[in-house]
Parts: structure tokens; sequence; C-alpha cells
């Protein structure tokens, strides 16, 4: 069984290149003049723009569909802490519920409270993070609450309103961007010139660097259940090759290849991206096999987790070329950045 989203069946639409998708090229045009004009409003002034006392890193995108943005945020969180950086994170909270607004998310929260990928974060990190779709909002707040002298926005690209001391764009190397056409149209959520601007540029599943981006290449690390806590190195697996493979992610196909690469063999359970878990949804899931997840999907599942349910857990792999540019941009002043531009 598959459980596809009006989402899913528009991103294999605009992936694949569908010929009818020209039907909403009018849409299109004016959704791209919109997103310029926004854009020009903040820099140019027009517009106020909050500029943080420290670095912020604006990891983001310009296309719809999942590119590997939160294993970007983790090796980012990990990479920077090594440099001796004090780190904080801020994020929309996609679908997030909390009693008010900013929100610090606690490690105890309820992924229905906090957001799945906040949730996933702060389990994995310990790091403080603050959720608001008001972005200067949650920075300052993260500020006045924490210790950190450099910010991380997940996500938030489009969001002006938020000063940033770096750009940090991510792409999936398979898809690129589409049709690259913006919205409705295609995936774009800018025109694609809009890469020309940015500082970084991030091709998940890229074989190596180039003149079109870094790679990030996404090695799977250890399977851990998600009942015991049990940890099993994915390549060790013991348990049977025939599994169920569940995902409730923006390019769940990505991960249904790393589980081919491990060797497994299975049938999938397709959920939209963010969906909500609760026992009816997943009463559908077989016992009689392992069930296999992304950390994302385990975060909201763990309540309801059966002892035969793992997750795989993976982490980020990038170039010391990409360390020493990131570097570089962190150290140069934000003002003369603004006069280089």
């Amino acid at each position: 069984m598959s459980s596809q989203s009006l989402e899913q069946r528009l991103l294999r639409a605009w992936y694949g290149k569908a010929a009818w998708l020209w039907l909403l090229r009018p849409l299109s045009a004016l959704y791209c003049r919109v997103a310029a004009r926004r854009r020009h409003a903040y820099l140019s002034g027009e517009r106020d723009q909050w500029q943080p006392p420290v670095p912020l890193i604006v990891v983001g995108n310009i296309t719809v569909g999942g590119t590997g943005k939160t294993p970007m945020v983790l090796w980012l969180i990990e990479f920077l802490r090594a440099q001796g950086y004090r780190v904080g994170v801020i994020s929309r909270g996609y679908g997030a519920k909390p009693p008010h607004f900013p929100w610090m998310v606690s490690a105890t929260d309820d992924p229905a409270v906090c957001g799945d990928e906040p949730s996933l974060l702060v389990r994995r990190c310990g790091v403080p993070l603050v959720i608001d779709p008001d972005r200067p909002a949650a920075a300052r707040h993260l500020l006045a609450s924490a210790d950190v002298d450099l910010i991380i926005s997940d996500d938030g690209l489009q969001h002006y309103a938020l000063g940033r001391t770096v750009e940090l764009v991510m792409l999936d190397h398979e898809r690129g961007l589409g049709n690259a056409r913006c919205l409705p149209e295609g995936p774009l959520r800018e025109p694609a010139e809009r890469l020309e601007s940015v500082d970084l540029v991030v091709r998940n599943g890229a074989p190596g660097d180039s003149s079109n981006g870094f790679s990030m290449q996404l090695l799977p690390q250890t399977l851990i259940n998600l009942a015991t806590g049990e940890r099993i190195a994915a390549v060790r697996w013991p348990g049977p090759r025939q599994v169920t493979a569940m995902a409730g992610i923006g390019n769940p196909q990505r991960f249904f290849r790393t589980l081919e690469s491990l060797a497994f063999t299975f049938d999938t359970r397709i959920f939209p991206d963010h969906a909500h878990y609760d026992a009816s949804i997943l009463e559908s899931l077989p016992g009689d096999r392992p069930v296999l997840m992304t950390e994302k999907d385990a975060v909201k599942c763990a309540g309801l987790a059966q002892v035969n349910w793992w997750y795989l857990s993976v982490e980020a792999h990038l170039s010391e070329t990409f360390e020493a540019a990131l570097l570089n941009l962190l150290s140069v002043p934000h003002s003369e950045k603004i006069e280089q531009e």
C-alpha cells in the first residue's frame, strides 16, 4: 500500500517534466514576478530586515521536495562545534502547535507540539533550538535564552526579513531543478537565477565537488530499534532481508535506494512529508517482518513502536574544500560581504 499525497503527485510531474504543466505557465510567471519583487523590497531597504549580532547561516532550498536539509544542519552543528562555536538553531517548526511562539524546543516535547525536524535535531544533538514562523523573533528569543554565538536557520532562504551571513542552498543532485519552472508549473520557489547569488550550493548525492556545487553524500550508519534502543551497524544487519520500508519525507526514493544498497528487499509505505502518525494509520504495517523507517519518521513513531521497528541513522559527508569555503565565509565581516556584493 502507498499513501500518495497531492504533493507527491505534483513532485512526480515536476521532476518528470510532464507536458501538461505548461497550462500553469501564466500562474508561474506571476509567482516569479511576485517572488522577485518581494526579495528586491528587502534588499533595497524598502522593507525592514533584521541582522542578528552573531553570524547566521541559512540552510534552505529553491525547490520543493526533499533535498537533505536536515542531515546538512546536523553536520553543520557538529562541525561548527568542533571549531569552537556555540551553535543554536531556529526553525519555522512546520506543523508545530506549541502553547505559544516563540518556543524553545525540549527533547521531551511531542513532535506534534514542536515539529518533527526540530524534535530530531534537539534529540540528536542537544542543540538549543527555537521555533517561530517569524524568524527574527525566533532568533531574538534564542539569543536571549541560550549562550550561542552562531545561529543556523533550518530553512528560511525566502524569509528575507531575517538577515544572514551565509546562504547555503541544498539541491538533490539526481532531480536537480526538475523542469526549472517556478510554482505551480514547476518545483522552484524562486527563479533558477537565484542560485547565482547564494554563497554555497550543496548537491546531495553528487559524486564529487564541481563548478556547479559541493558534494554531500549520505552514508548509512546504524539501525536503531525504536522499542529497545538496540543499535546494529547497518552493514552487519543479522535479521531478515525482506522488510517493509516506511517513509514520510520529501524524497522517499532516496531512502529506498539506500536500503537497496544495503541489500534489503522490501515493500513500501509512503506517507506525505511531515505526516502525523497514529495507531490507525500504522496498523496496516505487517507484524511478521521488520519495519525500517527514516530517523525523521522515528521521532513521531516512538510511542507506537513495535519490537521489530527500526530506523536508519545516516551521516552527511562533505569535503575539506567545502569546510574551508564555509569557514572563509564566516571569517568575512558582514559589512565587508555586503560591499563585495
